[in-house]
């Protein structure tokens, strides 16, 4: 066990940085964002949250110091391949065995005694664990998403025994008999149009034969990879395509016929191996129903998308933190930067996209328990839900990390700080999975397809009804607007605005959610989220004319209470939101 690095109320170790520029090296992740405690406790059962709240702290502790050190070391170290074996740097080992040994992020939500709790615990706790993690470290948040997605994806239709033989691999925490996870679909002519797949099965005995070329294959060296590939006969499109569980090593120990051809220089997660490999007869189990094989991985598509979400909202909170520590400690002009009127607008729009994406990951992530325990609302909602958060909050993130960046300044722009990395790895999100017009669209099919807008709005309605009168009105006509545009948009099949529909429809969910939150808060004293609920209203609802001056003067004041990231109290909420009705 590493000793513990300051807190983020003590003096940080020693400067690197120049004269003038605030030293924010050693920072309590968890401590420094005093918002994230209360949500916690909101959205996790009472005596999970209070037996994991030393666990967050140990967590930010480590990923504003220790890890965070690492993952800088292991982003100028990429792996290398030698032969078919990868190697990887000593620091980005540090980070695996972190995540998936020290604390159990990909065992977790499936089985029990992870960090002492002795049931499997929900998706809300593993996600807003991972949301800490991946503010010192994105990179291996991939293997972490695709390790537990795979395991969710096998147990739901994969053989029981297929199941037994590889569960206790997949959720060991001992970094020797860990096997990580991995999925194989994009092909060079079969990107989005997964469709296109040329990759062949052919029967043998009880197992299959998998040949074909995989050309991105993200955590390319783990132990089992789900693939997409299509069966002799088989028709064209995705109808044909059926789903394989791909083992790095045969039962007899012998590696499988598959080759590593080559790794990828990648823009971001450098650290984390990237490649493309070539299956030549290799062995693979089939996964379910050989023909719903890509409705069987679009299950673990989702789960990815899900957890892309989880990691742009934590890389804009990882942001955002910084941001605002150098605002507070540095000078400029004879005034802190946090004084200065440009400034604080900057940050205010840091602070809205940060705080909307993780209200929106905390509602899908305890509706995705639901709907595994078979409520079918949930379901639906959860199904609009995750391409939604894919789509604008991985959008959202390449901006926040590109603004933040700017408070630091030139020096925010050299490598020996988190900020570069930031934006590199923001970039990703909008790419993994689906490009933003792809996961828009797909938004556009939940509703078309699967009435996914019946599921949601009474729903959100319902937390608008309990908010304060001068708030809920202009937030349930946002939402009415906004669904009936994405209604739309959705049924007269006019793709061209679908980001403009999807974008629309995410702020009038997050604003929604913002609202409920802060009037649950607000019973235990703190209503600031319903601020934050009324400055998405503004900023991304209501009609502006951009070419006028706001003039209604509430930016200040809310700068003036947001910023300082303390509790507001309901009467001092509720005479802001008056003045400004």
């Amino acid at each position: 066990m590493v000793a513990a690095p300051p807190s983020a109320t003590e003096a940080p170790r020693a400067a690197r940085s120049p004269e003038g520029v605030p030293e924010s090296r050693g920072l309590n992740l968890f401590a420094a964002d005093p918002s994230y405690r209360g949500l916690l406790e909101l959205h996790l059962e009472p005596r999970l949250c209070a037996h994991l709240l030393p666990h967050f702290t140990r967590l930010g502790a480590m990923a504003g110091a220790e890890l965070d050190e690492l993952a800088l070391t292991a982003d100028k170290n990429p792996p290398i391949l030698n032969g078919q074996k990868i190697a990887k740097s000593k620091a980005y080992e540090k980070l695996e065995e972190a995540a998936f040994g020290d604390f159990g992020l990909a065992a977790l939500s499936h089985r029990g005694g992870v960090l002492g709790w002795p049931q499997p615990m929900p998706p809300a706790a593993k996600y807003a664990l991972s949301y800490v993690y991946v503010q010192a470290e994105f990179g291996v948040c991939c293997p972490l998403s695709m390790t537990d997605a795979l395991t969710r994806t096998i147990r739901k239709f994969a053989d029981p025994a297929l199941v037994a033989r590889y569960l206790p691999g997949l959720t060991s925490q001992d970094m020797d008999t860990l096997t990580q996870g991995a999925m194989f679909i994009t092909e060079q002519q079969a990107g989005s149009d997964v469709g296109s797949i040329r990759t062949l099965a052919s029967k043998e005995g009880d197992h299959w034969l998998l040949s074909g070329d995989k050309w991105f294959c993200s955590n390319v060296d783990a132990g089992l990879a789900l693939v997409l590939a299509r069966p002799e006969d088989a028709p064209a499109g995705t109808a044909g395509l059926s789903l394989f569980l791909l083992p790095r090593t045969l039962p007899d120990g012998s590696p499988n016929r598959y080759r590593i051809s080559r790794l990828k220089e990648k823009l971001g997660t450098r650290a984390m191996p990237s490649g493309e490999i070539k299956m030549e007869s290799a062995l693979a189990w089939l996964v379910g129903d050989p023909r719903q094989g890509f409705k069987q991985m679009a299950d673990m598509i989702n789960m990815s998308r899900l957890s892309n979400g989880m990691r742009a909202a934590g890389l804009m909170r990882r942001a955002l933190t910084e941001a605002l520590y150098v605002a507070r400690n540095r000078e400029a002009f004879g005034k802190k930067l946090i004084e200065l009127p440009l400034m604080r607008r900057q940050l205010l729009k840091l602070m809205l996209p940060a705080e909307a994406a993780r209200s929106i990951l905390f509602f899908i992530s305890n509706d995705l328990e639901k709907a595994d325990a078979g409520d079918e609302s949930a379901r639906r909602r959860v199904r609009l839900l995750t391409p939604l958060i894919k789509f604008r909050a991985c959008r959202d993130a390449r901006r926040a990390t590109g603004d933040a960046m700017e408070v630091r300044g030139g020096v925010g722009y050299t490598e020996e700080w988190s900020d570069p990395r930031l934006v590199r790895d923001a970039h990703l999100g909008s790419i993994w999975e689906g490009t933003s017009n792809i996961v828009a669209l797909d938004v556009l099919r939940a509703i078309r397809r699967e009435h996914c807008l019946e599921a949601l709005l009474p729903e959100l309605n319902g937390r608008i009804e309990r908010a304060p009168r001068l708030l809920a009105g202009r937030l349930a006509a946002s939402l009415d607007k906004a669904a009936e545009f994405a209604h739309e948009v959705a049924s007269t099949g006019s793709d061209a605005h679908a980001r403009q529909a999807a974008t629309g429809l995410y702020y009038a969910c997050a604003a929604a959610l913002l609202a409920d939150e802060g009037t649950r808060l607000a019973e235990r004293g703190d209503a600031r989220r319903q601020l934050i609920a009324f400055l998405a209203y503004v900023h991304r609802l209501a009609p502006r004319d951009p070419l006028r001056r706001v003039t209604t003067g509430f930016e200040s004041e809310f700068a003036e209470a947001l910023l300082p990231e303390t509790p507001i109290a309901p009467d001092a909420a509720e005479r802001i939101l008056t003045r400004l009705a």
